[in-house]
């Protein structure tokens, strides 16, 4: 605890300095081709992966209800893009020709982008793959684990969710004035969702990477990265309303191109807070070993 108190009072004590450093080691570390493999693959396992949590909960819950949940929350990852997503999965379910085939295949993209997520995780903490690696079976499990996780934590958010929005349908009553709970279901649904997400980035920075990573660590680096995508989605939902000319441009290929461009940014962003958390590993200690160059 004195070790982790140290480092992070080095960091909040030359702040800029620190920023630099984590910005050049992301560069070393060939970040951006990092992300963008990531992004790649996440757009090939995203339907997959969702179409398998839906099956697997449609046995306990509504699937109107979870295509709900996910079209409120697929916004965060997919700005202006969840409506499109989720009537592809809603087609989907409404007729679940699922041979085994089609299942193993589902099953096999659909861990892909935890695969290349976890390789990108062991270039950026680099100082712990070469003291420790992981073993291959858990390695080969792992994405499973987190699929079943993630389905977990989608059932959970939809019971919720479906609570906060009974919520909002009423109506107080306080000294002759009627008030509506509409504005306080839609801000704890918003809470709900961001807390979620800094849930979400803590796990995975708590589990990719090679070793055990201190909780406050993790939390620093979700919650540096859940900012910087707070502000990057506001930014894109503006953009793609206001001055994007992508649609004129890529025609019927308009959705790929800008979920594929969310989820490029969304991976960068994730992975900088994972260089977020290295620098602060190192930070106060001995110099950061060299990144990768070309």
């Amino acid at each position: 605890m004195p070790i982790l108190d140290t480092r992070i009072r080095h960091v909040l004590q030359h702040p800029g300095r620190f920023i630099l450093t984590t910005l050049r080691e992301f560069r070393a570390n060939q970040g951006l081709l990092l992300a963008g493999a990531v992004a790649y693959y996440a757009l090939l396992s995203i339907v997959p992966l969702l179409i398998l949590m839906l099956i697997g909960l449609s046995h306990v819950i509504d699937p109107a209800r979870l295509l709900d949940t996910l079209a409120r929350y697929l916004e965060w990852l997919l700005p202006g893009q969840s409506r499109a997503l989720v009537a592809e999965l809603a087609r989907f379910m409404e007729h679940p020709a699922l041979g085994w085939v089609l299942l193993v295949t589902m099953i096999f993209f659909s861990s892909l982008a935890f695969t290349v997520l976890e390789n990108a995780m062991s270039v950026i903490f680099i100082h712990r793959v070469a003291i420790r690696r992981r073993h291959f079976l858990v390695s080969a499990i792992l994405p499973y684990c987190y699929i079943l996780v993630l389905s977990v934590g989608l059932l959970v958010v939809t019971l919720v969710a479906g609570g906060l929005q009974t919520i909002g349908e009423r109506h107080l009553e306080v000294l002759g004035h009627d008030w509506s709970l509409d504005r306080l279901s839609g801000t704890l649904l918003y809470l709900l969702g961001l807390a979620g997400e800094i849930l979400l980035l803590t796990s995975i920075y708590l589990v990719m990477p090679v070793g055990r990573l201190s909780v406050r660590h993790a939390l620093v680096g979700a919650v540096f990265a859940c900012v910087l995508w707070e502000v990057s989605r506001h930014v894109l939902v503006w953009y793609f309303a206001t001055l994007s000319q992508v649609g004129r441009v890529y025609g019927s290929l308009t959705t790929a191109i800008v979920v594929l461009l969310s989820l490029e940014i969304a991976a960068t962003l994730l992975l900088f807070g994972a260089q977020v958390i290295a620098a602060v590993e190192r930070s106060g200690a001995d110099p950061a070993p060299q990144g990768f160059h070309t």
